[in-house]
């Protein structure tokens, strides 16, 4: 028997009603699925950029306890700092890029070394040519050596005896040691005023000695050497010249009446190159002072007996 028509179309049409149905069901699920909450996507963003301290307020601290710098102190002029550690200070000036030397602040740390060598090593190159006419141009050749000569017994030698030569030995000459400072240079030493000396040297009071005469009475170089100031620009000492004789030893004349020299002019021993004054001080004398590497010795430790 034949199933009529009319129902198949109907299976049919219940079946797709059914397949749509489930189609949309897992849409649905898959929708559902798509839409859950996801963690949001946190991006991480760099640590912002924090420049580094200035290099010299970083040093600072550090540069004080070094060889090499000096902390500038209240009333400290670069005069002064030359003549307390035994440099030019035109030179101290340049090695810190200073532009107003009079300018400098208290605990302001100072170079008193150039920050690298002012004259460059110059190195030689040898010409390629000279490499190659001393290059072998083949490998040298190994000569044979009879077998021989190897085994053939030498003959024993015998050193010529002779008598011993005795050579007489002078008697050593005893150079008597003296508690003036040599001052590790060849440097030769003269007094620079020929006045009676009226103070004397006191590590904690007087850091020279005073020289007596009159005015406009000369006032000799002690020791060859180069002017690094000649001025009166540094409080206490009046019309000042300062002489650098070498790297130890700095000598000043202070309280002149008439400078003769000026800056950055060589000088040499017992030539005039002030007269004597009373310039900021209440005599006529000369205040002589001899630095050694900056600090200030008895100038009678190297100056000649009088």
């Amino acid at each position: 028997m034949k199933t009529p028509r009319f129902l198949v179309l109907m299976a049919r049409a219940w079946l797709s009603g059914l397949m749509l149905i489930t189609m949309m069901g897992c849409a649905t699920n898959l929708q559902k699925t798509s839409s859950v909450a996801r963690p949001p996507l946190v991006v991480r963003q760099p640590p912002a950029f924090q420049a580094p301290p200035p290099v010299e307020a970083s040093r600072s601290v550090a540069d004080n306890n070094r060889p090499g710098y000096y902390t500038v102190k209240p009333g400290d002029t670069l005069i002064r700092i030359g003549l307390e550690t035994g440099q030019n200070w035109r030179d101290l000036q340049r090695w810190n890029n200073l532009e107003r030397p009079n300018l400098i602040e208290v605990g302001q740390v100072l170079r008193l070394t150039p920050s690298m060598p002012e004259t460059p090593a110059v190195t030689s190159r040898v010409p390629s040519s000279a490499l190659r006419n001393t290059m072998p141009t083949s490998a040298p050749q190994t000569q044979s050596v009879p077998s021989v000569i190897a085994t053939t017994p030498l003959p024993p030698i015998t050193a010529p005896v002779t008598e011993p030569v005795v050579v007489p030995v002078a008697a050593a000459t005893t150079v008597p040691t003296s508690s003036r400072d040599s001052g590790e240079t060849d440097l030769i030493w003269l007094w620079p005023a020929t006045g009676p000396l009226v103070s004397s040297f006191d590590e904690n009071r007087n850091k020279g000695v005073a020289i007596a005469g009159k005015a406009g009475d000369p006032v000799f170089a002690a020791a060859d050497g180069r002017v690094v100031y000649a001025g009166s620009g540094l409080r206490g000492y009046g019309n000042l010249i300062i002489v650098k004789h070498n790297e130890v030893y700095l000598t000043a004349y202070a309280h002149n009446q008439t400078l003769l020299v000026k800056e950055d002019q060589p000088v040499k021993r017992g030539q005039k190159i002030a007269e004597m004054g009373a310039s900021d001080t209440d005599r006529i004398q000369l205040h002589f002072e001899v630095r050694k590497r900056g600090k200030p010795i008895d100038p009678t430790r190297i100056l000649p007996m009088r």
